[in-house]
């Protein structure tokens, strides 16, 4: 089977427990999220979101994942598919790594695999450059909290 890996990081200084806060505030994502435009749904493992992701360029998506691990200030993943399993399923993940008590590193990729995994090289750099933008708004966020 094909897998095609993105991952970004990106150290914020803050700690995990506010940058966790952010991550998972959906209702005020989309205010300064410019790569998840819209999400909803009861953030429990086993439940389903409803996502709308915008990478740069090309045209915005909706994604219905259901949330595989939800650990409070440490992580958030969940599995999204195209269709059926196997054919696209896209496993993404937010990792947060306490450096000191008011730094914290976050690891955010996303692992795709399935059959149609190996015509993704297209939309791979837009989707990364959409990682890198969030990560830099969700630093922003957190960093402007901190301060005020």
């Amino acid at each position: 089977m094909v897998q095609r890996h993105i991952e970004t990081e990106i150290e914020i200084e803050a700690p995990a427990a506010c940058v966790w806060g952010i991550l998972t505030d959906f209702n005020h994502m989309p205010s300064w999220n410019p790569f998840i435009t819209g999400i909803s749904g009861n953030l429990a493992q086993g439940e389903t979101l409803s996502l709308r992701i915008a990478p740069p360029g090309k045209p915005a998506m909706r994604f219905n994942p259901v949330v595989l691990a939800l650990s409070p200030n440490s992580e958030l993943r969940w599995l999204g598919r195209v269709f059926v399993k196997g054919l696209l399923d896209g496993e993404h993940y937010f990792l947060l790594e306490p450096l000191d008590e008011k730094r914290t590193r976050l690891r955010h990729g996303e692992i795709f695999s399935g059959l149609l995994a190996g015509m993704l090289s297209g939309m791979l750099p837009a989707t990364q450059q959409g990682f890198e933008a969030m990560n830099s708004a969700l630093k922003a966020q957190a960093e402007m909290r901190q301060k005020s």
